[in-house]
């Protein structure tokens, strides 16, 4: 029952959208979108990241839209990468933008609440050719010509019930507005169907996924951006520090590396570190004996400003790799940016 009133405004809102009471709004260049239905991570940054590089790839300006969770002046319009550089820090831009400008050479990144008007404000200093919406699934605000939905197949709980009893955004049906469903931390030997039937179930039809996963591609030193291999990481010893979605998932993916891990620091998604928890986390580390310390990129980009050099915090990288699906990616992909691109000439 507790459920009920979040459930009834999601669905007025849905409603008011589909039958044309509210407009969404159109950017003059062409808008991905990547999100999810539930809260927590399915892998939307690193997705973001994959797809700003291949659409670079086509010659395309590409721009990043996102509304940059946890920062101050949340409601604020501010850019945080001019695509030559990162402007802001983590408490500025939000810890996602920032990570995602410094991944993105070339890719203007800006923030704000209202992702139309930050697409207009952006549209009117740069030439862009794309935007990519950063967790957009639920902003109806804008119009977008793709809407890839993020589900990570290793999570069924979370797809069970709405906010606030469970961590469902929006009901499963509204999986029906996506473009194409992305299952995430997937391998090809691995049978889905527990995922995909309740979804299938809610649309009415068939999905056939796209699936990703996310593997370490590197280890970067976070104080001077040093980068080593992951062979370079197995047999040593450390202490995990994370404030993410899905720790759980961090753990993994570190002991799968042959990285013995000593001990873990778990925080909240979106943590906001202080230098004294910091001095805290070093002093675990050396109580433990941990030669080095492993946090992912998206801490590392708060944790920074704390470091010297001689800090042993090292970051781990994380790379997109398309198990299946490519061709349906790509195709549609190149559709959007051909068809936009075709009607901008006759207009």
């Amino acid at each position: 029952m507790v459920t009920l009133p979040y459930g009834f405004v999601v669905r007025a809102r849905l409603f008011f959208y589909t039958h044309g009471w509210l407009q969404a709004r159109r950017l003059p260049c062409p808008v991905i979108s990547v999100g999810n239905l539930t809260v927590g991570g399915t892998g939307k940054t690193p997705m973001v990241i994959w797809l700003a590089a291949w659409l670079q790839a086509q010659g395309k300006r590409v721009g990043i839209l996102s509304r940059g969770y946890g920062r101050i002046q949340s409601r604020d319009i501010r850019l945080v990468s001019n695509g030559q550089c990162t402007l802001l820090a983590p408490k500025e831009g939000g810890d996602e933008p920032v990570l995602m400008a410094n991944r993105c050479p070339g890719v203007v990144v800006a923030v704000g609440v209202d992702r139309y008007r930050v697409g207009k404000w952006v549209g009117k200093q740069f030439p862009i050719d794309c935007f990519l919406l950063d967790d957009g699934f639920q902003h109806l605000g804008l119009y977008r010509e793709a809407n890839f939905l993020l589900i990570d197949a290793t999570d069924l709980d979370g797809l069970r019930h709405l906010l606030p009893v469970g961590r469902l955004r929006e009901p499963l049906c509204a999986a029906v507005r996506a473009t194409a469903i992305v299952l995430t931390r997937t391998s090809p030997a691995e049978d889905y169907r527990s995922v995909l039937e309740p979804v299938e179930q809610a649309i009415g039809h068939a999905i056939q996924p796209i699936l990703v996963n996310f593997y370490v591609a590197s280890f970067i030193h976070v104080p001077t951006g040093k980068v080593q291999s992951c062979k370079w990481a197995k047999g040593r010893r450390g202490l995990i520090v994370s404030g993410i979605g899905h720790a759980d998932h961090f753990r993994a993916m570190v002991s799968n590396l042959h990285v013995e891990i000593l001990d873990e620091l778990v925080f909240p998604d979106h943590y906001s570190y202080t230098a004294s928890h910091w001095s805290g986390i070093r002093d675990q580390a050396a109580r433990l004996g941990a030669p080095m310390i492993v946090t992912t990129e998206k801490d590392a980009v708060k944790i920074r400003p704390f470091l010297t050099v001689n800090d042993e915090v090292w970051a781990v990288r994380l790379d997109v790799r398309l198990e299946s699906g490519m061709d349906q990616l790509e195709s549609q992909l190149f559709d959007i940016i051909q068809e936009r691109t075709v009607s901008q000439k006759v207009t």
